[in-house]
């Protein structure tokens, strides 16, 4: 069982893994949980058993169902890599039986749900921490670490942009909650993250101007949120399930002293100039290309924080109050006015 508080647990303790979701995003965090010299990844359990195999074979661990997983008294960790609406089952039942967590986001799509989860799994005292892995990326981070140094004395605006190089199939739009809680929730912890604070209300405008049949399943593909905070400050979100040169993720925050932002990493550093004019590589293309150093710092802060025994960087509450900002932008798309943000 995971020794929680750690204190007395020697620093050189390899933390033992099991992985629950053997899919993409799940061996993105395998390569992780394996590299990391403070982890080892012991088991993986997946609903298709053949995957769970395949991925444990290629690092020595061994397949397992979720029971066997959350009673193996030498597992210290799970990472949860699990379709969304397992999430918080699946954390009640980890912290439940002592193991730290890192679960992907959301928590759930259901805000009462998260409640829930969040008050259950506070009551056992284990560490869960959610997978909001664009905090870990070097650039955000960085404007962050110079916004709250006061580099740019206050700050007073930020604008998000998060635009995806193709949309998913309508049959995963269908399931995934809405753009609100499926992709812009990253946009919302982002906000969280470089503003310190939560907004008090949400005006949302969305539409279906990419693929109709995403607007036919009762989805937006298009869509832009401001933000207002009790201190005057504003933040504005765009996203967009279309961006045909590729993967575009920026931050831009403007201060009373200046400007920091963090622009869009590139496939080349190469540049060509002639006199038609200056051209440059594109995006990278997918967001595993984009940021597969994030998910790297990612885990390693959630390791640290269990050896060192402090809070998690990202919280259960963080992964609530983003999709608390979810739920207030897909009611204030509906009705068409701004909502009050209700974590």
């Amino acid at each position: 069982m995971l020794e929680i508080g750690l204190a007395s647990r020697e620093e050189s303790r390899m933390l033992r893994v099991g992985l629950l979701g053997a899919g993409r995003i799940g061996q993105v965090h395998a390569v992780n949980i394996a590299g990391n010299a403070r982890s080892s990844l012991v088991a993986v359990s997946d609903v298709k058993a053949e995957a769970a195999d395949s991925l444990a074979v290629m690092y020595g661990a061994y397949a397992c169902s979720i029971e066997d997983m959350l009673a193996d008294e030498g597992i210290d960790a799970v990472l949860i890599a699990t379709s969304t609406d397992t999430h918080s089952d699946l954390i009640e039942a980890a912290t439940a039986a002592g193991k730290a967590v890192l679960c992907e986001k959301p928590v759930d799509l259901s805000l009462e749900r998260a409640r829930t989860c969040l008050e259950k799994a506070s009551a056992t005292g284990v560490p869960v921490m959610i997978g909001f892995n664009r905090r870990f990326d070097p650039n955000f981070a960085a404007v962050k670490a110079a916004a709250d140094a006061g580099e740019i004395g206050r700050s007073e605006l930020l604008s998000v942009t998060s635009f995806d190089p193709a949309p998913p199939p309508v049959s995963y739009i269908k399931v995934s909650g809405g753009l609100f809680r499926d992709m812009m929730i990253h946009d919302f912890d982002m906000a969280n993250f470089i503003m310190g604070a939560l907004p008090e209300k949400i005006m949302a405008v969305g539409s279906s101007i990419v693929d109709p049949e995403i607007g036919r399943a009762g989805d937006v593909d298009t869509a832009v949120v401001t933000m207002t905070y009790a201190d005057g400050r504003i933040a504005v979100i765009r996203n967009s399930r279309r961006a045909v040169y590729g993967y575009d993720q920026r931050v831009e925050l403007l201060g009373s002293e200046g400007l920091l932002s963090a622009d869009n990493i590139l496939e080349t550093t190469v540049s060509k100039a002639t006199k038609d004019g200056v051209t440059s590589g594109k995006p990278e293309f997918f967001f595993l290309e984009r940021y597969m150093r994030a998910y790297a710092v990612e885990w390693a802060a959630f390791v640290e924080a269990i050896a060192a025994g402090e809070e998690m960087p990202v919280t259960l509450q963080d992964g609530i109050s983003a999709l608390a900002m979810a739920e207030a932008a897909a009611e204030s798309a509906r009705i068409g006015a701004p909502v009050t943000v209700a974590v």
